[in-house]
């Protein structure tokens, strides 16, 4: 089944471990807040039932902060782009994987993105649009030079097959 996943010529190339970085530094401080803010209520003389509350959202934030490190590793690795001689493949997924076959001549324009964040890393996303919202896709967790490389190729590849960008 995952040759059902394989491009067509070349190899899957990955994006950079920095972005399970980023995910983590964005969201495990908000799990930790809900897990800080459980303590809190436990160790506060108030109602059972608010210390009972206290337990499952110091619990529940715990095991909120160990699930969220696990996937920002395993969805960082499940990202990957091809450069195929027709079309650019992107994919994605761990447990449900998808495709997206994207040709260069149905490209309307090609977008980078970063936060301060991701700019700070020196990373970036870069998002492909074409008319049908169906087909455009995104690839986050770049190097900022090869996103711009990325960016720069798919443009001119755009131009030449004779489509929207």
């Amino acid at each position: 089944m995952d040759g059902l996943f394989a491009p067509v010529e070349g190899t899957w190339q990955p994006v950079s471990p920095r972005l399970a970085t980023v995910r983590r530094i964005l969201l495990v401080p908000l799990v930790a807040a809900v897990a800080l803010i459980g303590v809190i209520l436990v160790l506060l003389p108030l109602d059972t039932w608010v210390t009972v509350l206290g337990g499952a959202l110091a619990i529940g934030g715990l095991a909120g902060m160990v699930w969220t490190w696990v996937w920002a590793g395993r969805n960082q690795r499940s990202w990957g782009y091809a450069e195929n001689v027709d079309d650019l493949l992107v994919t994605r997924g761990v447990m449900f994987k998808r495709l997206v076959a994207i040709p260069y001549g149905r490209m309307q324009f090609v977008d980078v993105q970063a936060g301060p964040v991701a700019r700070a890393f020196g990373i970036a996303t870069v998002t492909l649009h074409t008319a049908s919202p169906e087909t455009a896709a995104q690839i986050p967790g770049l190097p900022a030079d090869e996103a711009t490389r990325l960016r720069n190729r798919l443009t001119d590849l755009g131009e030449t097959r004779g489509a929207g960008l």
